[in-house]
């Protein structure tokens, strides 16, 4: 971002697709070196709120064990990851037995639909897209059952009505909290669901990706007890650790042989296993972005109310927005070198969304700002009715947030 200007797009940019036709090209966030290339500048220039990362960045700790580990890049990694296992049951409480190790949770997504070839799906809508495409691409003549969510309650998931409709399906993924509407389903409605589908014979996968931000709502050290009970967890999302790539799952234990038959050796690199060693051992670090997190949603919560901006309330590190024209409103951002989710990509929302991940200070208040003359500049046209009804019609004025 350079503050007070405005970049002009190359025509690269100008082609880039937004909206629903740019599912297969930019589905996912955090896509910044295409969009930097787009814009003819380089990566460290854009401000990225479309990929939901702790804004700390990784830790100071983790960056010593990396530079400390490169003289030995030369020797294969741990093919099963084996000490990270131990390491990570111990950690959560699991039996290490029932823990693989991945290329982040989406390799084991692939996995799980790689072994299990489900023929019948539930999957809530809107939410992460990679569930339907493995299911598609292990099984192209499997059917899918869409548990379509609302706006009209937070796009919250009733346990009763999932269960209900788990009925006849073999498989059922459950992304907790859910992206991108960062909404998340209480423990003990999971536990519920869960044992619902033990009796069902559906295999439930919860994915907890982001669960780290409330960590005492995960259902982790609950699979053990049930066979149709799969957790997925993140190491990229809270630790920062994306660009290494690194997640891992626990399964039941009469699922683990089935799996590892499907599963590519040294799928998770050397550095990515030391880095997620020690950023589970650094506390103070986890501390930071807990109240940091806490500090900044408060921040940007306030800011959205004063201004009129729909959001959903979350329990992650991101904001699922709504505005109406969000097209326009994404280009304009663009132009600004300001990245954010176009969520008219998920199955199950409209062109009125976009998600925003929650950010240092400084770049919160650069998108507030910049929102806030999009608004202007558009004379409202483009507020839905906000969460406050005496705003309801309000007109942001051009004025810059303060340094505090």
């Amino acid at each position: 971002m350079i503050e007070g200007k405005t970049i002009t797009p190359s025509p690269k940019l100008r082609t880039l697709p937004v909206g629903r036709q740019a599912l297969s090209s930019y589905e996912h966030g955090g896509d910044i070196y295409r969009f930097a290339a787009g814009l003819g500048v380089s990566e460290n220039k854009i401000v990225d709120f479309s990929a939901s990362i702790n804004p700390l960045g990784i830790s100071q700790r983790v960056r010593l064990e990396i530079c400390n580990h490169i003289g030995s890049l030369h020797n294969y990694p741990d093919s099963d990851a084996e000490r990270l296992s131990t390491i990570l049951g111990k950690y959560h409480g699991v039996n290490p037995k029932s823990i693989i190790c991945g290329n982040g949770s989406t390799e084991l997504i692939y996995l799980i639909t790689k072994a299990l070839k489900p023929k019948n799906v539930l999957i809530p809508t809107p939410t992460f897209s990679e569930y339907e495409r493995a299911c598609r691409m292990a099984n192209f003549k499997f059917q899918i059952s869409n548990f379509k969510l609302t706006e009209n309650n937070n796009f919250d998931i009733n346990p009763d009505e999932f269960i209900s409709a788990m009925k006849g399906c073999d498989t059922a993924f459950l992304c907790n909290p859910n992206n991108p509407t960062g909404r998340l389903l209480g423990k003990d409605s999971v536990l519920k669901i869960a044992k619902a589908a033990k009796k069902l014979k559906c295999y439930l996968i919860v994915d907890e990706a982001f669960i780290d931000f409330c960590p005492e709502e995960s259902v982790v050290r609950s699979v053990e007890d049930n066979p149709c009970f799969i957790v997925l967890r993140s190491m990229t999302k809270f630790y920062a650790l994306s660009g290494l790539r690194a997640g891992f799952g626990v399964f039941p234990l009469n699922l683990i042989d089935r799996l590892k038959k499907f599963k590519e050796p040294w799928t998770v690199n050397t550095l990515a296993q030391k880095a997620s060693l020690t950023a589970l051992d650094d506390y103070d670090y986890a501390n930071r972005t807990f109240k940091l997190i806490k500090k900044e949603k408060q921040f940007l919560e306030e800011n959205f109310k004063k201004s009129g901006v729909r959001f959903i309330p979350s329990d992650a590190n991101f904001y699922l927005l709504k505005i109406e024209n969000a097209g326009k409103a994404i280009a304009c951002l663009r132009k600004k070198g300001i990245l954010v989710r176009d969520c008219s990509t998920f199955r199950g929302l409209d062109g009125s969304y976009i998600r925003i991940a929650v950010k240092l200070r400084k770049h919160n208040k650069i998108l507030l700002n910049e929102i806030m003359k999009f608004y202007t500049t558009n004379n409202g046209r483009h507020f839905r009715e906000s969460g406050n009804p005496e705003k309801k019609n309000w007109i942001p004025h051009s004025r810059n947030i303060g340094t505090e």
